[in-house]
């Protein structure tokens, strides 16, 4: 059931924060301006080695049903539109697409080669797809895609859309089990008394450390992410529950996995609960008053999905009051978080600026997925990681 609706201002907020993020994932060097548009040639550099097809294999990617050539419309692409965190990146993808003009989209790119483009690599906006009249396949260069399959002109024009599915998880489901870690030991207490050199100790029972081993964990979306947030979670001695839309199946280390709208009822026994869902319309505000209520005083909420899926006034509220433990953010709504949110100021809060995935070995783990679909998609054959854009993820 829709709870809330995902506002274009959020979406905007949302992507203007992601992009620059992203360029950091990548380790590409910094752009200060945008660039004129280039035109690459394979002559330019020698080629450098594509990926290891081997890669899809290791990560777990979804190989698409059928072979890309079988869509309506597709060809080996004669111009690729590539976004700008690429710039470094642009020999290697020439080499990858050897018979196709690549051209970096920079703010005078020609109409005319915007609306050739067959292929948008790290492009998806509303700007481009109004002239993209020959466009035919998207690869996102990151998992959430709600900013691009809520675009009316990729249903209508039934786009491919490709994105990083299980490229992050492992490097994210770190992030969880740190944030865990921070607010079950209180690291936040003692570096602070670190910093003033002092040997603390607590002042009350309510700051007692606690232990991971025993306690229970409930993962809101048991996909690439959550499954690997509940193979470490295991891995540290808990019970691990969770939900998923798509069924009730999942690995021997998760003892339960219920549908989304046993949500509740399972909040109620878990003493951490991880937000790992994608952003769509079911999940849009899903953690609300009737959540938190639902939650042990004694428990802690952690996301690293996505921030609209959290109503922030409620989510404050039941920090204020006391009704829930504590948080771990990595995602907020709106994003950036501005300083005047009470967030910030907390107690048992720990916010991270939507930065969990990225380290270097992502970036490149990323790009030899870029290129490997590219590769697929130019011999026409099965691709990686294919979104379903009618069920948002």
């Amino acid at each position: 059931m829709l709870r809330h609706t995902v506002s274009s201002k959020h979406l905007a907020l949302w992507h203007a924060v992601q992009q620059p993020l992203f360029a950091l994932v990548l380790a590409v060097s910094a752009m200060t301006s945008l660039m004129v548009m280039r035109p690459v040639r394979a002559a330019d550099n020698p080629p450098a080695p594509l990926a290891a097809p081997s890669t899809s294999r290791d990560l777990g990617l979804t190989v698409d049903l059928a072979p890309v050539r079988e869509r309506s419309g597709w060809r080996t692409p004669q111009l690729i539109l590539v976004g700008p965190e690429l710039h470094s990146n642009l020999e290697q993808l020439q080499q990858a697409a050897p018979q196709a003009r690549i051209v970096e989209l920079a703010s005078d790119t020609a109409p005319q080669d915007i609306a050739a483009a067959e292929v948008a690599i790290g492009i998806c906006t509303p700007e481009v797809l109004q002239q993209a009249s020959s466009l035919r396949w998207i690869q996102l260069l990151y998992a959430g895609v709600e900013h691009c399959v809520q675009q009316p002109l990729v249903h209508e024009h039934q786009l491919l859309v490709t994105n990083m599915q299980r490229v992050f998880g492992a490097s994210m489901a770190e992030h969880v089990m740190g944030m865990m870690l921070v607010l079950s030991r209180h690291l936040d207490y003692f570096l602070a008394q670190q910093q003033q050199a002092q040997w603390g100790t607590f002042a009350s029972g309510a700051q007692l450390l606690e232990d991971l081993k025993g306690k229970t964990v409930l993962i809101v979306g048991l996909g690439g992410i959550g499954t690997e947030v509940a193979m470490r979670a295991h891995a540290f001695g808990m019970r691990v529950i969770a939900t998923r839309a798509s069924g009730r199946t999942g690995p021997d280390y998760v003892s339960y996995v219920g549908l989304p709208e046993e949500l509740l009822k399972l909040t109620s026994e878990a003493d951490y609960v991880v937000n790992c869902a994608p952003l769509t319309a079911q999940t849009a505000g899903i953690f609300d008053k009737a959540f938190f209520a639902a939650m042990k005083p004694t428990a802690r909420f952690i996301s690293v999905g996505r921030g609209q899926s959290t109503v922030t006034a409620e989510l404050i509220a039941a920090l204020r009051e006391r009704r829930i433990a504590g948080a771990g953010l990595d995602v907020t709504d709106p994003e950036p978080l501005p300083a005047s949110s009470p967030l910030w100021h907390l107690p048992n809060v720990i916010i991270t600026p939507h930065i969990s995935a990225a380290t270097p070995a992502n970036g490149k783990l990323a790009f030899e997925v870029v290129l490997e679909n590219l590769r697929r998609y130019v011999a026409g054959e099965a691709m990686l990681s294919v979104v379903d854009i009618e069920h948002g993820y």
